[in-house]
């Protein structure tokens, strides 16, 4: 296995995986997103592959708020279903904790639905402790 920065050409293998975790998406959204994201110095989508194939992918992203220092964010992760359980997570989550540390970063946060309670225990088996409970709130614009 070996870890990458995703390329527009994995669009549709990271489309796939998003879906798996619950968020539909297309190919073509997801090659715009990533083309997007591609332009920010503070984001990056990195990517497992075995054997030419994505089975992984995860979004960190720097995140800056007026009441706290700046820290690196987990904004997405998704290992494919059938490719879980080896440890492939865990390297990503690696791989991203260097990106931080490279920028500059003291910390590494993640947020999980409440009801992924198998990516809750995944999250503190890699050291990360809860701080918060939330409600998040959306509206259409």
């Amino acid at each position: 296995m070996s870890i990458r920065a995703a390329r527009n050409e994995d669009a549709g293998a990271v489309s796939g995986l998003a879906t798996q975790l619950g968020y539909p998406s297309r190919p073509e959204e997801t090659e715009e997103r990533l083309r997007s994201l591609s332009g920010h110095p503070d984001h990056a989508v990195l990517v497992a592959e075995e054997e030419g194939t994505v089975v992984a992918w995860l979004h960190i992203r720097g995140s800056h708020f007026i009441e706290s220092e700046p820290f690196a964010e987990i904004a997405g992760l998704v290992v494919d279903e059938h490719h879980r359980g080896r440890r492939i997570g865990e390297s990503l989550v690696d791989a991203a904790a260097a990106w931080a540390r490279e920028r500059g970063y003291a910390t590494l946060r993640v947020r999980s639905n409440v009801i992924r309670e198998r990516a809750h225990a995944f999250y503190e088996r890699q050291g990360f402790g809860r701080i918060k409970n939330q409600v998040v709130f959306q509206r259409k614009l």
